[in-house]
């Protein structure tokens, strides 16, 4: 059985703040997570999307704000359970919590973090007949590796801000980029927007709108796919990959069945203090969280972290008082000398 002072379900970008803050407070972590890798949706659906709301990162990479997480929460050692699922939870005689996976892995905590973001996904897939028989065999609903691509011809079929994204960063890795969607407007940002219409003006994107992908054609890898356009009726379109980006549905799974209070696919807590859930002990932070004025920015995710952290050191020692510490002033015990030789420099100037 794996023991710790705060089990954190999720590996995303707020579970692994939440290690960088506990860490603060000497407190141990280990992370659950079914994805094989650490970092979510960053890692899994979107590492080469940049991000523009991260304090201090003008812009920053996904994946490159993974690694750096990473690096940040190293010298406090957490621990991982990677590919494995948080299935069960039971509340102990002792009060603490034994959570076990869908591989039967134990571990014991007596607090538990859920930042699972918005639980499990699955792909919203275009009612194509054929469309299961293609998969793996040049149809994917997301994009692990872009280089894959690399000097292929691609149709991508979406409206949304994913859609676009892809649309706009493969335009300069394939051979060819035809971008479907079945109305004239888009529902992503408009800056992607009029970046799609500038790509398009310039020959380096196809834009077929008023129109959807209907048929899929090929033996053992796609070939082709059949358009059904609004006024032009049938068209072909030859391909090497077809990449339906309609959005994923998210699933809270096992997690649903703990009975916590649930609110439209998400946990509900109290966010007037501390993000705990219904059940003492127990908090939800980041994308997987409710409250009103609930924001789901990643950056909300780092505050409710640091928040739950403290909340979660109270119920460990209750006898025991934290006083908060500036890391600019006390540095991060594992990182080089030079924060431990500032902390001096600032005491010295105090006194």
């Amino acid at each position: 059985m794996i023991k710790t002072d705060i089990l954190i379900i999720g590996a995303g970008p707020t579970g692994l703040f939440t290690v960088f803050e506990a860490g603060l407070l000497k407190l141990k972590t280990h992370l659950i997570d079914a994805l094989p890798q650490p970092g979510g949706q960053c890692s899994e659906i979107y590492p080469k999307k940049p991000i523009y709301d991260i304090p201090g990162f003008p812009e920053i990479l996904a994946g490159d704000l993974v690694d750096n997480l990473m690096e940040q929460i190293k010298p406090f050692n957490p621990g991982f359970t990677l590919g494995e699922r948080a299935e069960t939870i039971e509340k102990l005689e002792d009060d603490t919590f034994l959570v076990t996976t869908n591989k039967g892995t134990q571990h014991n905590a007596p607090v538990v973090a859920i930042a699972g973001g918005l639980g499990s996904f699955e792909p919203r897939k275009p009612p194509i007949p054929n469309i299961v028989d293609f998969e793996d065999k040049g149809v994917a609903y997301i994009i692990r590796d872009p280089e894959v691509y690399r000097d292929k011809r691609v149709v991508i079929a979406g409206g949304g801000d994913s859609a676009l994204d892809w649309t706009i960063f493969l335009a300069d890795v394939a051979s060819e980029v035809t971008l479907v969607h079945r109305r004239n407007e888009f529902r992503g940002a408009l800056d992607s927007v009029e970046r799609v219409a500038e790509l398009t003006k310039l020959g380096k994107v196809k834009l077929i709108t008023e129109a959807e992908v209907k048929e899929l054609k090929g033996d053992d890898h796609v070939t082709a796919v059949g358009i059904k356009h609004k006024t032009e009726g049938d068209i072909q379109v030859d391909t090497d990959y077809f990449i339906p980006l309609f959005g994923l549905s998210p699933k809270l799974g096992p997690i649903g069945d703990w009975g916590l209070e649930i609110e439209k696919n998400a946990i509900k807590v109290d966010n007037s203090y501390d993000y705990q859930t219904n059940i003492p002990g127990i908090y939800a932070i980041g994308d997987v969280n409710t409250y009103r004025g609930k924001l789901k920015l990643i950056l909300s995710g780092f505050h409710e972290a640091a928040i739950m952290c403290q909340s979660a050191y109270q119920r460990i020692f209750p006898d025991k008082k934290y006083v908060m510490k500036y890391t600019t002033v006390g540095g991060v015990e594992g990182f080089d000398g030079t924060k431990k030789e500032a902390k001096k420099e600032v005491v010295k100037a105090i006194n």
